[in-house]
């Protein structure tokens, strides 16, 4: 059994058989717990019941703009021709290339977070699968990773853009801000995440499927959400 802190031991007793009533009271609490030294990330989890949904509709890997970004360091690389270098230089990608930026990552050199890759150099992706592919980086149109558009698609990843997707047990984990975010913009990300699944993933994402929800912060316990108070 994990050993508690008593950081944590305080906590869980602070808020033990105390009834939130509302999210915005939830989202303040999980701030207030926060109390390490180090700016922790506000995180919302949830599980999938996997036996509801048929194999064919269970998994869920998309996309959310949060409207406030969650505040998390992406490291992006950029492959793309040679004459869009500029522009992936201006766009704040740590990486990028062309042919070079491939015999890197063939090399074992991968240390980003996601690629971003032109749609002309996709051919030459192809080398690259078994390599990307089993760490979930292969550049994806649904996901915003394929664009001619580098300066946008750099600025939508680092600011905006959450991968929301489900492991193999249904578990789904998004950091939606820090705890040095203002309760409204950490309410907006939420509400956010909440509308785009319920419209986008209604298959998936409702209350059937998902019974509970939890927020929490890095270091911190997780308080309970209802599915239908968002």
């Amino acid at each position: 059994m994990k050993k508690r802190s008593k950081r944590y031991k305080k906590i869980i007793n602070s808020i033990k058989d105390k009834k939130i009533e509302s999210v915005e009271k939830i989202i303040e609490t999980v701030k207030i717990n926060s109390n390490t030294k180090f700016s922790e990330s506000v995180d919302l989890s949830f599980k999938i019941n996997l036996k509801k949904i048929k194999a064919a509709e269970n998994t869920l890997r998309t996309i959310i703009e949060l409207p406030n970004g969650n505040g998390k360091k992406i490291k992006v690389a950029v492959l793309c021709d040679e004459n869009k270098i500029n522009d992936a230089k201006k766009s704040g990608a740590e990486l990028f290339g062309s042919d070079d930026l491939i015999k890197k990552i063939v090399d074992g050199n991968i240390n980003f977070d996601r690629i971003i890759c032109t749609p002309s150099m996709m051919p030459k992706m192809a080398k690259l699968g078994k390599i990307l592919g089993p760490k979930g980086l292969m550049p994806n149109p649904k996901l915003g990773t394929v664009s001619d558009n580098i300066l946008d698609a750099v600025s939508r990843i680092k600011n905006k853009i959450v991968e929301v997707k489900n492991d193999k047990d249904g578990n789904v984990g998004i950091s939606i801000g820090r705890k040095n975010f203002d309760t409204k913009k950490i309410l907006e990300n939420l509400k956010s995440v909440f509308q785009n699944l319920k419209k986008d993933k209604s298959v998936i994402f409702n209350s059937e499927n998902i019974k509970n929800v939890y927020l929490s912060s890095t270091m911190s316990p997780s308080l309970k959400i209802n599915f239908k108070d968002i």
